[in-house]
Parts: structure tokens; sequence; C-alpha cells
């Protein structure tokens, strides 16, 4: 299979062809995938992203990889629904620090009544900033996203996980077929999705392929597709899972950049635990998005200042906003790039 035609965007893959895409020799699959990359975005420019949990703790759903759930105990503690000004003051650092999107994350089966004229809040002024929006609050129905989608909201983030042969060995509180659901009143509202999930959970390749294989067949590809790897967490029923072969995981990335050509692929948690060659392997994959900051959710994220000096090293530069490109704000991170590359920081980082 040439390169040439896996740019074409698809919406019929099967299984056969996604596990003939995996087993290729190593360099054969990043060459097809690179290929396919620079076919659709610039190989150098990385969408840039920071996520920041506005309700942690106690979700009443079972996911078995998830510190937040109520039905483990992780030590982590409750905390009610941020104040709408906090948000603002957060997304108004993001921006500063180069983030072009600003993603809010709420652990909720489905938000409630009380709580969405808040939330309706939060979209509209950090739409307000100039930045991108993009929340996960769990199982939408359709006059909550409507509602989201005229306060301003971009994207909207709601992981698949994994396949959904394997599923129920994961999470029993929300099907499968909910997940979807919300997917598509996400779509019929006119919003963009970010939807992905996880590797390390103790899943098989057709696993893995059948992940990729739902959200390559909705209609409409997910315009962002972040791609996990399992942070393990004491507490959780995953907490002595097997490691993600390294090699393996930027092969997921690989294949979901072939899959979905046009999609954004991100690199999502777990970076903490790769180091800067597995993530030069994953830019080369395909990868052009990551999330930038300190924390992502209730887990470590590389902090900002490696991530510049990582991306100096590489010749990467975060990619401008799609709708309304600010070219001031655009030069004022590239011109942090230059400065990070020269500071004595980085020649430490780069000798080390």
């Amino acid at each position: 299979m040439s390169a040439s035609t896996t740019a074409t965007v698809r919406h019929d893959w099967n299984l056969a062809e996604v596990k003939a895409l995996f087993v290729q020799p190593f360099n054969d699959l990043l060459f097809q995938a690179q290929s396919v990359h620079r076919a659709h975005f610039d190989p150098n420019r990385v969408q840039v992203s920071t996520l920041l949990s506005i309700k942690t703790g106690a979700c009443p759903e079972d996911c078995k990889y998830c510190p937040q759930s109520g039905h483990y105990n992780t030590g982590l503690e409750k905390e009610k629904l941020m104040e709408v000004q906090k948000v603002l003051e957060e997304a108004a650092r993001a921006k500063a620090i180069g983030s072009t999107r600003f993603c809010m994350g709420a652990a909720w089966k489905h938000p409630s009544a009380k709580d969405m004229p808040y939330v309706l809040q939060m979209v509209a002024g950090v739409k307000a900033m100039g930045l991108e929006t993009c929340m996960t609050l769990g199982r939408l129905d359709e006059d909550q996203t409507k509602a989201l989608a005229q306060a301003g909201l971009d994207y909207y983030n709601h992981n698949l996980d994994t396949s959904p042969e394997f599923y129920g060995s994961i999470i029993t509180t929300r099907t499968y077929s909910e997940r979807l659901q919300t997917l598509a009143h996400v779509r019929d509202a006119g919003m963009k999705i970010c939807s992905g999930g996880i590797l390390g959970m103790g899943e098989s390749l057709d696993d893995r392929a059948g992940l990729l294989i739902q959200l390559a067949n909705l209609p409409e590809h997910p315009e962002s597709v972040p791609i996990n790897m399992l942070v393990k967490v004491a507490g959780t029923p995953l907490e002595n899972a097997e490691d993600v072969d390294p090699f393996d995981f930027i092969r997921m990335l690989a294949v979901a950049r072939i899959l979905m050509p046009q999609s954004h692929v991100r690199l999502s948690a777990g970076r903490e635990a790769m180091n800067e060659q597995m993530q030069a392997l994953a830019f080369l994959a395909g990868a052009n998005s990551i999330f930038y900051g300190d924390k992502l959710l209730t887990t470590a994220n590389p902090q900002a200042d490696k991530d510049m000096q990582l991306f100096a090293r590489l010749g990467i530069a975060p990619e401008a906003r799609e709708e309304h490109a600010d070219e001031v704000h655009q030069a004022a991170i590239e011109q942090a790039l230059v400065e990070q590359k020269s500071s004595d920081l980085f020649y430490d980082a780069a000798s080390a």
C-alpha cells in the first residue's frame, strides 16, 4: 500500500488492512506515516493545548484506569467545580505560555442542570480571550450539546478508550453506544470532535486496531485524536498493568496518522514517562499535537520550558490557530523558542 493511496481520506477500513499496517517493518511504517503527514500538514508545526481539571474526583464512572473514579481509593481529594474567574485566570496563563487551545475537564458522568450555566460562562470567557475552547464533561444530551455550541465551544473531548470488544473489561457504568451517541450529538451541533484512546490496559493488537477503525470509520474523522499511554496510579485496578513497548506506542501513532490523514494526532497522557528520543519519534510518526504545562488533569506532564527546549532542538514551532491566527502572538511564541535555544538552560539540557 503506497503513501499516496493512504493519504486519501477513507471511512471503510477493515481489521485485516489495519493489522497489516501495524505489522509492517518499523521503518516502512514510519516512512509511510511521515509521507501521509507531509501531504496534509507542515511537519515542523505542532498544535499546543493546555488542559485544566475544573472539577476533580468522585466521578461515578468505574473506568479502571482513572484516579478520579469514586470507586477506587487513590488518595485524590474531591473538589467542587472551580469558580469561573479562577478558570479564566488559568486560561490567561495558558495563553501566555503559548497554548492556542484551552481544554477544561470535569469528573462527571454527565453535567447537571445546576452546573451548566457556570460551564457555559467558562466557555464564553475563554473564547473571548482568543483561545480555542475544548471541554470534556462526560455524556451529553442534545440540548446540552447545543447550549455548549452556542456558548462558543470549539471542541468536545469524548474518548472511546479502546475497541468495542475490550471496552466492557475496562468500563461498566457507560456503554460504548452511549459514547458514540455523544459524539453524534457533538457533530450535529456543529462542533469539532476530540476522541481517541489509551494503550496499556491489557488490550490486544486487534483491540488497538479496532479502536482506530471505530474512529476512522465515523462519518467524519475526529479533528483531534489523542493517543494516551496508561499512567498507572496506585489504587486503580490497572496500577500493575504491563508497560507498553515504546515501539508499539509509536506504531499506534503512525497507524492513526495513516488512517486519519487530516486529523491532529495528539501525543497525550503518559508523555512524562517518554524520553526526548521517543517524543521525537512520535513527531516523526505523525503526532502533531501535545498538551502543554505541568499537569494533565491529575497526572504529571512535562514542564512547559522542557517542551520549548525540545521544540527548539527539533526545529519545531507551535502551530497557529486555524480560524484566527494571531500573528503578534505567534511571533512572540517563536521569539520565546529562539530565547530558549540560546539560554544556558537549553545548552545544559542538550549536553546532558
